[in-house]
């Protein structure tokens, strides 16, 4: 049997070049063609679709997952879901992540990629029993990165723990493209010797060697791969599907993918690639190779943002004093890896460090909250002196964090039922309240209908 590809194009693939921006029509595209690829999946949800979706599209997240599944008849659609934080950026209590679990399934979801930022198996638990007790296929994710802690050998440990809660597949999710050839080759074997489930591999070509990186990890076991259609891939993206393709075909490996279907799908995305050049949200310089990641640990999107938050100082030519600060911040903070939201935590800890010239003068309060505990375990002990300095003497809870979160979702639905007309609607104002009450509002002066009933 030939590897199996996911294909990332329309989440991770546009959501890494170009901020998530491609509408749902530009999504529904080449859809029709990339369901008889004969893909494993096809990632379309999740991560930050949804915010998009509201923020800056004036579309029903919802509504475009249930237009993806009316096309998408032969593939089963895949979404990244943030644990405790669902798609949001803080934990939610355990009602409202039951909830999402059981409408994203319901409105067409089959697999569901689970993740925590800080590999805390506690904030994944919710998430994973809902996801098995309303009948979807559980990939827990494990957030990779380089430190002292992070070892083969704390990898292997941690698939065991995922696989006991019952994870139905892993997946290695390498969100700044630093997992080395090599290391991939050890890890894989590891994990695939030491579990009886499928493994995957999710990295993004940023440093300029992870098609290296897919080869050797092809040759130690891997099950599953994700690449991007080629209009969509490369630079902070996934390697491109097509070339994978071409380069394991004739192989043990080949997939077996429809070349034809590829390429009629690669055309009709060719030209949503150039329009977002056009218009500067696909910046050429997501495209180019930057070693610096490796040395640095910088996710590609994480790296954007730091660019934006300096320019607007009118500091960009403190970039790489901000680079190099950013691995002293990880030190002090336990080696967090750097995905959303801890990049953005890390990141802007490191910019007021630089331009303050004295490290935590200022600190924003989801790092208080980090030290606190309220995201969970840190993978290594945190800087004591740091912590006293921020929080002093205050008690650090060692608990899930979500036990401290009193159901939400009943609550918010009787407040908002004068616009939420639909428990979809109620999850909505859930994750990002004001955003998701502008567009609610909107909708409903526009008299927009929608077909979703409230449940009993």
């Amino acid at each position: 049997m030939g590897v199996k590809f996911v294909e990332t194009a329309l989440r991770d693939g546009h959501q890494s070049l170009f901020a998530t921006r491609m509408t749902t029509d530009e999504v529904l595209l080449a859809l029709k063609e990339l369901d008889q690829v004969g893909y494993h999946a096809i990632e379309i949800w999740g991560g930050a679709t949804f915010d998009a979706c509201l923020r800056f599209l004036n579309e029903d997240p919802w509504e475009r997952l249930r237009k993806a599944k009316k096309v998408c008849k032969h593939t089963k659609l895949q979404m990244l879901f943030r644990g405790q934080n669902i798609l949001g950026y803080r934990h939610y209590a355990d009602d409202v992540v039951e909830k999402f679990v059981k409408l994203s399934i319901k409105n067409g979801i089959d697999i569901i990629r689970v993740f925590d930022a800080l590999n805390d198996i506690r904030n994944l638990e919710c998430a994973v029993k809902a996801t098995k007790k309303y009948g979807g296929e559980c990939q827990i994710a494990l957030s990779y990165t380089t430190s002292p802690v992070h070892t083969v050998e704390y990898y292997v440990d941690l698939a065991k723990q995922v696989e006991a809660l019952g994870a139905d597949s892993i997946c290695i999710k390498d969100m700044a493209g630093v997992l080395l050839p090599e290391t991939a080759y050890q890890l894989i074997k590891a994990i695939k010797a030491n579990t009886k489930l499928p493994v995957e591999l999710h990295s993004h070509c940023t440093g300029g060697m992870i098609e290296m990186t897919y080869l050797r990890a092809i040759q130690a076991g891997v099950d599953i791969i994700d690449t991007a259609l080629s209009p969509l891939s490369g630079g902070t993206s996934q390697p491109c599907t097509e070339s994978l393709n071409y380069a394991l075909e004739g192989t043990e490996y080949d997939p077996k993918l429809n070349k034809e279907m590829l390429e009629k799908a690669a055309k009709k995305l060719a030209p949503v690639r150039q329009k977002y050049l056009n218009n500067g949200l696909l910046n050429p310089k997501v495209l180019c190779c930057n070693p610096n990641i490796l040395k640095y640990q910088v996710p590609g999107g994480m790296l954007s943002n730091l660019i934006s938050q300096l320019t607007q100082q009118g500091a960009l030519d403190k970039l790489d004093d901000v680079l190099a600060e950013v691995p002293n911040v990880r030190k002090d903070l336990g080696y967090p890896p750097l995905v959303t939201p801890l990049s953005q935590m890390v990141g802007t800890q490191a910019v007021l460090n630089v331009l303050n010239k004295e490290r935590y003068k200022m600190v924003p309060k989801e790092i208080n909250d980090y030290l606190h505990g309220k995201y969970g375990k840190a993978p290594a002990p945190v800087n004591e002196e740091i912590r006293h300095k921020i929080i002093g003497d205050d008690k650090v809870i060692t608990y899930r964090p979500a036990d401290d979160l009193k159901p939400e979702f009943n609550e918010l639905k009787a407040k908002y039922k004068g616009i939420a007309k639909s428990d979809e609607d109620v999850l909505s104002i859930a994750l990002f309240q004001d955003i998701a009450i502008k567009f609610l509002e909107k909708r409903k002066a526009d008299s927009i209908p929608t077909k979703i009933k409230l449940e009993a």
